[in-house]
């Protein structure tokens, strides 16, 4: 005669069951790393040459997911006023309210909104960008270089590579028109250092 099964009989094979199935790895949260994380633009002048600026980020964290891109997020500072265009008088005419106007408007911030994966290492980061008073989208096409410890063991590192562009116009910057070209390109460098082992941030270097 067929007994029907016990309840702690049918317990224990569900929980079999979900130990069976593969565990979702939590996304791992890291600081960007100042040292090794970097803004450089470039943006038309006259014709003649597109020179290049640099600028740092100030703060700023991510969260990414190996397994799941959609679940990644990330928010930074950007510090205007670190802005490094070779020439101390060349910063300073940049820096002025006819341009930048870093006095009024000292930091830029971006946060995503979602993030598109197109195939194993590139992707595409959809934010908004805060800058100069004005809120804009903006989308960063990125690579993902490297997750994993550095050379010395200390650090676990998510480095990425990513380029973008932007109007200037669009957020009010709209000084010297005729000379100063309105598209602005941008490559960022980026690491982040794993949220739990930040403590050590300055312990290792290069």
């Amino acid at each position: 005669m067929n007994r029907a099964p016990t309840y702690a009989a049918l317990t224990f094979a569900f929980s079999a069951a979900a130990m069976a199935l593969p565990a979702h790895a939590a996304a791992d949260t890291y600081r960007y790393d100042p040292v090794h994380s970097q803004i450089v633009f470039s943006i038309d002048h006259d014709g003649f040459s597109r020179p290049l600026g640099r600028l740092h980020i100030a703060s700023g964290w991510l969260r990414f997911d190996p397994d799941d891109w959609t679940r990644s997020a990330t928010e930074l500072d950007i510090d205007m006023r670190s802005l490094d265009m070779g020439d101390a008088a060349w910063n300073e005419a940049v820096c002025k309210a006819s341009l930048l106007d870093c006095k009024t408007y000292p930091s830029a911030h971006f946060t995503s909104t979602s993030v598109q994966r197109t195939d194993a290492t590139h992707g595409v980061l959809h934010g908004t960008l805060q800058m100069h008073g004005s809120s804009q989208p903006v989308d960063i096409a990125f690579r993902v270089n490297r997750v994993g410890k550095t050379i010395y063991g200390l650090h676990t590192i998510a480095g990425f590579s990513a380029t973008a562009a932007l109007d200037r116009t669009a957020f009010g910057i709209n000084g010297f028109p005729n000379a100063i070209g309105h598209n602005v390109a941008i490559w960022l460098e980026l690491e982040g250092i794993r949220d739990s082992q930040t403590s050590t941030v300055n312990k290792e270097h290069p």
